[in-house]
């Protein structure tokens, strides 16, 4: 008689496309969850919603923050990132419902990645539909779906959903990340995931 295969730990990782760290992120989840029986979901944060102003590069702000904070932690982890000239820095709700769009087609992880690296390594306004559309259609996806998904009232319906549920959780920074009921807010750390991953799977 067969061993059942056990039930994945789920993980949310709760992200904004235009914040840095959340690429660098990605980078040390991935090492954290190989080999792992993981379900891995990439959540929805707008830490700028419309119509709050977003940041701008040209300002003192953020060049100081990637000199700073940025810059160093993607040498240590060898990741290749440089600060996006698209100014303002776009909103993005609309790459979030492309992610839903992913999701339902089950490619949302590779979608999410795929986001920040056109951004903070392609330097592409990834506010804009033919940007977006270009990831989905690398992806394998149908990007002709898109117009109707980001106008559909379910699927924006979903997002603020899915937004609330930030709330209650308590997302006040991204990346923070939930694994099974252990809850982590900042830059994660493999040893820690690794033994959350552990608990979770007993």
């Amino acid at each position: 008689m067969s061993t059942p295969n056990p039930k994945p730990v789920k993980i949310q990782v709760w992200t904004d496309f235009v914040c840095p760290f959340c690429l660098l992120g990605e980078t040390i989840i991935e090492k954290a969850i190989e080999g792992s029986n993981v379900e891995l979901e990439w959540m929805p944060f707008e830490l700028r919603p419309f119509p709050t102003p977003t940041l701008k590069p040209e300002d003192e702000y953020l060049p100081r923050v990637w000199k700073a904070s940025v810059y160093p932690m993607a040498e240590r982890l060898g990741v290749p990132i440089k600060l996006p000239t698209v100014s303002p820095q776009p909103y993005t709700r609309k790459a979030f419902l492309g992610l839903q769009y992913a999701k339902q087609q089950g490619k949302g992880n590779a979608y999410a990645t795929s986001v920040m690296k056109a951004f903070f390594q392609q330097d592409q306004n990834i506010g804009e539909d033919e940007v977006l559309k270009s990831i989905l259609k690398n992806l394998g996806l149908n990007p002709a779906g898109l117009d109707e998904f980001v106008n559909s009232p379910e699927a924006n319906a979903r997002h603020d959903a899915d937004l609330q549920l930030a709330q209650r959780v308590g997302i006040q920074a991204v990346p923070s990340m939930l694994v099974g009921d252990q809850f982590f807010s900042g830059e994660p750390n493999v040893e820690m995931l690794n033994k959350a991953i552990e608990k979770a799977a007993k």
